[in-house]
């Protein structure tokens, strides 16, 4: 009988705690999305207050200030980006598999409008490039983190003779990174599908996947 009442009160004691995490992690998912849209410096307790209907007393016992809720935005971004586009490149056979499930995630992931303002590290990166301090920090080691992720696919790709013996694997990072970058750009302000059918088609041929050129001798 004791065994039974303590496992009640655990669990009354777990329950407020999972829904106060799943409260928290939706504020955070409307916040990154707000974002994308408004920027991080145009996020605020008060708009927040709005796009979710909780009060501003309810948000401010969840975020003490607006570096904490602006930093604890990008790291839920961060969560979702590895949800819808790292994670499905990791499960994908090691090297150019890899590089190529990577970026069909990424387009994939713009392309259903996760976030309105398409990618979050695209749009926050330019704002926060000129604001020194934790926010700016937090988003440029995620960016790096991402660049290296692209490098070791590659470096992996080279090592499984997937890739010409010349290819330079941070070169190749750097512009398969750029062709994302200029396809989310340019998906967001158009909002045609054809901007990432195009940018499909210039990263398979950039892997030697459409047995162009890039398909020659490994």
């Amino acid at each position: 009988m004791a065994d039974d009442e303590m496992d009640q009160r655990h669990s009354a004691q777990r329950r407020p705690r999972a829904d106060g995490e799943r409260t928290r992690r939706a504020i955070l998912k409307t916040a990154a999305s707000l974002a994308t849209v408004d920027g991080l410096e145009g996020l605020s307790i008060g708009n927040l207050a709005v796009a979710t209907g909780i009060s501003k007393s309810g948000l401010y016992a969840h975020f003490g200030s607006k570096q904490e809720l602006q930093l604890a935005t990008v790291d839920e971004a961060e969560r979702i980006l590895a949800a819808e586009v790292v994670q499905p490149a990791l499960e994908a056979e090691p090297g150019l598999a890899q590089l190529a499930a990577v970026c069909e995630a990424f387009f994939s992931y713009v392309q259903r409008h996760v976030f309105p303002g398409g990618c979050f590290f695209a749009a926050t990166a330019l704002e926060m490039g000129t604001r020194p301090g934790p926010v700016k920090d937090r988003v440029a080691a995620i960016q790096t983190n991402f660049v290296a992720l692209l490098r070791g696919f590659a470096v992996t790709a080279l090592e499984r003779q997937q890739l010409p013996a010349h290819e330079d694997p941070d070169r190749l990072a750097f512009e398969l990174h750029a062709m994302l970058l200029a396809a989310d750009t340019k998906f967001v302000l158009h909002d045609d599908p054809a901007v990432l059918d195009l940018a499909r088609e210039v990263v398979r041929r950039r892997l030697g996947l459409d047995g162009g050129p890039e398909a020659g001798a490994r």
